[in-house]
């Protein structure tokens, strides 16, 4: 199978790196600070969703401020600690692409995503983040927005990820989907093209196109 493009748009957390254990970590220290119960922590989603989202789900509305602040702190003060490690294949993919020719989408927040990505050496050109958007995934929003920056249409844009929420805003985006199975079951994925990860993939970058292929 190919497909063509003229922009990839990646998901970062699940996608491009891995930052599962810090994730557990990080919001089951916030959770005990905020005086969760384990029942109201464990039913609900944290994968693929911005923290506000969250947050708002657990806590009063007053509260929610300063457990944001909170979470956001947590998790980038534990990046250096074995944080967030590069998933396979995400070097070599990203280092065939031209810099406006793809993007990083996250759920994260603008800091966190910087530091996350940083630590692996990955420089976006184009980063589009949770503070940058009114609402997230799996609304089209932020795939839209990074769509708009790259200045390409979205309907030649590619979007990777491993969450069913980020693979819902980019159907909805009206863009061809790619699923990753780093963190869910590929029966779980609904996507154009499901592969294990990005050293499954090629990329033939011809002009303004990019030709993406399934290694043999």
């Amino acid at each position: 199978m190919k497909i063509h493009a003229e922009a990839l748009l990646f998901d970062n957390d699940g996608t491009l790196v891995s930052s599962l254990e810090s994730v557990h970590r990080c919001w089951t220290r916030w959770a005990e600070e905020f005086g969760l119960t384990q029942e109201a922590f464990e039913r609900v989603e944290l994968h693929g969703r911005p923290a506000v989202e969250i947050a708002a789900d657990l806590l009063p509305a007053d509260v929610v401020p300063r457990a944001l602040a909170r979470i956001e702190e947590l998790e980038v003060e534990d990046v250096p600690h074995g944080g967030v490690q590069l998933l396979p294949g995400t070097t070599a993919f990203l280092d065939s692409l031209p810099a406006d020719r793809w993007a990083v989408v996250t759920s994260a927040t603008r800091r966190l995503a910087e530091a996350r990505l940083e630590a692996v050496g990955i420089l976006p050109k184009t980063l589009v983040a949770a503070d940058d958007v009114t609402r997230g995934k799996p609304d089209p929003e932020p795939y839209l927005l990074a769509a708009r920056e790259l200045g390409v249409d979205p309907s030649r844009c590619v979007v990777f990820e491993d969450a069913p929420a980020g693979l819902r805003a980019g159907r909805a985006a009206g863009m061809t989907t790619v699923a990753l199975t780093t963190t869910h079951q590929a029966h779980e994925l609904d996507a154009d093209l499901v592969v294990e990860n990005l050293s499954a993939l090629s990329a033939l970058v011809t002009g303004g196109n990019v030709e993406i292929s399934v290694r043999p």
